[in-house]
């Protein structure tokens, strides 16, 4: 039996405190019903005996405190789940926004799930083929992944968040794939870009949608990431889907955490945000992964933007100890016009040796992956010199170096937007790349694949 309490004693911005209420747990929801009929729903922060600390997830404004009535509904935050949800656009609290009809659930389950058990995890080692360059010939995505991307403000990391949408898949298999897609604290305009760009490229079809607006109440952005991972573990490890999760932006997430953890007075950490950040974020990342005697698997792109560029911000900072890798986008490539952005050099995924090779992308692809890199960094560091001391004072090898950066930059890294590579296309212009440079240069590469795959139209340049 649910019961009611008119006992609320006061309400401080979204946080209300209600008092001689019995056998309620933290996390709990809440049902506040004004005079008129109008519910709201809030959620426990605190319990001190028998009075209770609740966060509203609506406004406080209209609230009478002597006439409102709360109950408490004895289970935490849930999310009513089922094959039938992508295609469908949720608010951050999981309701449908599409005009739709409300799910038909096949079950219902708290938003904070269980985290995996390390021993039940089945080591990642699928490639996932994002059709972006710099993403699978250079920093792989491995099915099961947790491979942050690193922007800052400005950046195009949305159009880059709906190209991995809309191009992702897993090859050389028949199960079903989906995305999952978590937008927290966007504008407007940024949500009706993702409905509108999954809608006209039909990726909405495999996409399941949860908007979170930046005029949404702080306490929804922290339900949003985990009603998007509670949807991703049905959908895997009930329905042995291959489930890409990508949330935007992280940077929102935490924010609304260092309000919430404010309001509620406690002792801050770095930058004001709770010392608990690491343990928050594990919560969510740790969702994802592969479990073993289960064909599904949920592989994660969480996507921040680093407050002032700044990688060693304490988000961008924890997030890179939990995940396995980043990919950072650059504001000078964006200037020179290339995008999408990636700058390669300090990007990192620490799987893709797992990923790669025979059998998995092709034989050539650690060998490439290798050289390019290389390559790459002695061509930028040609440049840099050909700026202080001028073009004539580089070898001829080193003139050649700084070719290979700067046609890197222009066909490798600059592939737009709406450009879908295949991993084999990926590769082949690697080799085209590489063939600026002579045979002799290529020390990273087994001989026998340099016979094999080098291009002998442009030999000995």
């Amino acid at each position: 039996m649910i019961r009611e309490y008119k006992t609320i004693e006061e309400v401080a911005g979204p946080l209300m405190l209600v008092k001689q209420v019995e056998n309620v747990k933290y996390d709990e929801l809440g049902v506040i019903e004004l005079p008129g009929g109008e519910k709201r729903r809030c959620r426990v922060l605190e319990v001190n005996g028998s009075n209770v600390l609740v966060q509203l997830f609506d406004s406080a404004q209209g609230l009478n405190l002597a006439e409102s009535k709360v109950s408490f509904t004895g289970h935490g935050v849930q999310l009513p789940v089922s094959a039938d949800m992508p295609g469908r656009v949720f608010s951050g609290m999981g309701e449908p926004i599409d005009g739709g009809p409300d799910i038909i659930p096949e079950k219902t389950l708290d938003i904070n799930g269980v985290p995996m058990n390390p021993a039940a995890r089945e080591y990642p080692s699928e490639f996932i083929q994002t059709g972006v360059s710099t993403i699978d010939g250079l920093n792989t995505l491995v099915r099961g992944q947790k491979l942050p991307i690193f922007s800052a403000s400005g950046l195009p990391h949305a159009n880059l968040a709906a190209q991995i949408a809309r191009q992702a898949k897993v090859r050389g298999t028949d199960d079903k794939f989906a995305v999952v897609f978590a937008a927290v604290g966007i504008t407007f305009e940024e949500a009706d870009f993702f409905i509108n760009d999954f809608t006209v490229t039909g990726a909405i079809d495999r996409t399941v949608l949860f908007i979170n607006l930046a005029s949404d109440p702080a306490i929804e952005r922290i339900m949003t990431p985990r009603m998007a991972l509670t949807a991703a573990e049905h959908l895997a490890f009930d329905h042995d889907m291959h489930v890409l999760v990508i949330i935007t932006d992280i940077t929102n997430y935490a924010e609304a955490l260092r309000e919430i953890s404010a309001a509620r007075k406690e002792v801050p950490g770095r930058r004001g945000y709770p010392g608990y950040l690491y343990t928050d974020l594990a919560t969510m990342y740790e969702r994802a992964g592969r479990k073993l005697g289960s064909n599904g698997s949920i592989t994660m792109i969480p996507i921040l933007t680093m407050p002032e560029d700044d990688k060693t911000h304490p988000i961008p900072d924890l997030t890179g100890y939990i995940t396995e890798g980043q990919i950072i986008l650059s504001r000078e490539l964006y200037r020179k016009g290339y995008l999408p952005p990636v700058d390669v050099l300090p990007s990192l995924s620490r799987l893709k040796d797992k990923g790669i090779g025979k059998g998995k992308t092709r034989e050539d692809h650690a060998g490439t992956m290798n050289q390019i890199f290389a390559s790459y960094a002695r061509g930028k560091d040609a440049k840099e010199l050909m700026v202080v001391l001028g073009e004539a004072a580089l070898s001829p090898i080193d003139r050649l170096y700084a070719r290979f950066s700067d046609e890197f930059e222009k066909r490798y890294v600059n592939q737009g937007f709406s450009e879908n590579r295949t991993i084999e296309q990926t590769l082949d212009l690697g080799w085209e790349l590489l063939s600026i440079l002579p045979k002799s240069e290529l020390k990273r590469i087994d001989p026998a694949l340099i016979e094999k795959y080098y291009p002998e139209k442009h030999t000995e340049n």
